[in-house]
């Protein structure tokens, strides 16, 4: 018997059959808008995005803007807080590092990233040093998930702060500014120096327009005479600036220290863990301060590292296996370079790597041998699959 025929005696088939061939005669045809669906996909989350850097301003002494246009095309869209990783070539050395946007989403023509000067920093001292009007280079679309959620984070807001952390607080308040929208946002903003604030001035002037922002600038080693509020942003010093916090949402964002430190101050005034939301930050300056460190490795120490099917090469335990990669002129997708997006998720098939606290291995992962190298660190020689 064929086929055909058995079908037949299926309940139901014979209602189906018809059924197709009364939508073959009557339905739409949507043969001509294959593909449409990918388009637009690619649209508004393309693989990588060409820039063009358009403008450059400094902002202070030792930080300056790059406003970046699409060379051809379009720029997708993106959520204040949100960032791109930025690939480039400097010293010899194809990498790439993540840069919040400072823009408001309001403004779709380009984007800004605001960068600060860091001490030994190889992607930012190309940027404040090298980088020229002109410049083409590419990056990925805009990611990230510090942003801002209606349905969860209320209207009242607190942004902690610390030196250019303040950028993807500087995208949210402009969006909050130039669409009038009802939220009250109170940024307290934490600098070494009045000559270290970013953005002083349009704060200044977006608080006179819009009575529902607030900006308390916190000067840990003020001059001489001066006024202003000094410090570190502590719990005394949040419980004076916001009162009352229960109805309150905080979001962290700054050097790698502040994060452990404004989490400790938060806990002191009783803000649960879910009203506290912090960004992800890039690898530790020192990784073995960490906790968990074993103390028979030096940050010096030097290993090798087989690739399964490659070469061998070498890797130091006090920086990032990903950046010895990179060294060595061996790239791997990235996008956050903080441990979290999982796009560098790496198989190690021997040796042992470190990482820090934060790292959001799943469970999986460890069970079965995978790695983030941009911020695993090696402790022996390894090998790995690339």
């Amino acid at each position: 018997m064929a086929l055909k025929d058995v079908m037949k005696d299926i309940e139901g088939y014979t209602r189906i059959t018809e059924e197709i061939q009364t939508l073959r005669k009557y339905g739409s045809d949507f043969t001509d808008r294959k593909g449409e669906v990918e388009r637009m996909m690619a649209l508004l989350h393309p693989k990588t995005v060409p820039l063009v850097v358009s403008e450059i301003v400094t902002e202070t002494e030792s930080t300056k803007t790059f406003r970046l246009t699409a060379r051809g095309g379009h720029l997708p869209p993106f959520q204040a807080g949100q960032y791109i990783n930025v690939f480039l070539e400097a010293g010899g050395v194809r990498t790439s590092r993540p840069y919040s946007i400072s823009s408001s989403p309001t403004q779709t023509g380009y984007y800004d990233i605001t960068i600060r000067s860091v001490a030994d920093g190889f992607v930012s001292s190309w940027f404040l040093e090298e980088a020229r009007v002109g410049d083409a280079f590419e990056s990925t679309s805009p990611s990230g998930t510090f942003t801002y959620n209606p349905l969860f984070h209320g209207n009242d807001l607190v942004f902690l702060a610390g030196g250019s952390g303040v950028t993807p607080f500087m995208s949210m308040i402009r969006e909050v500014a130039c669409k009038g929208l009802d939220r009250r946002i109170h940024l307290v903003y934490g600098s070494t120096d009045v000559k270290d604030i970013i953005f002083e001035q349009e704060l200044a002037q977006i608080t006179q327009r819009h009575p529902n922002i607030q900006v308390s600038h916190v000067i840990s080693s003020p001059p001489k005479r001066y006024r202003g509020l000094k410090g570190f942003i502590t719990a005394e010093l949040m419980q004076e600036l916001l009162g009352d916090l229960s109805a309150k949402t905080f979001y962290v964002c700054g050097p790698e220290v502040m994060y452990g430190f404004c989490r400790a101050e938060l806990e002191k005034l009783g803000v649960a863990r879910r009203k506290v939301r912090t960004e992800v930050y890039g690898p530790p300056r020192d990784v073995t301060s960490q906790p968990g460190w074993p103390g028979d490795v030096k940050a010096g120490d030097t290993f090798s590292v087989k690739i399964r099917g490659g070469r061998t090469i070498p890797a130091r335990a006090g920086e990032p296996l990903m950046v010895s990669l990179e060294r060595s002129h061996i790239v791997i997708p990235a996008l956050c370079r903080s441990g979290e997006c999982s796009l560098c998720r790496t198989k190690l098939m021997s040796g042992r790597v470190f990482h820090p606290e934060g790292v959001k291995l799943r469970k999986s992962d460890r069970q079965f041998g995978y790695i983030h190298p941009c911020m695993a660190y090696p402790l022996s020689d390894l090998e790995i699959l690339l």
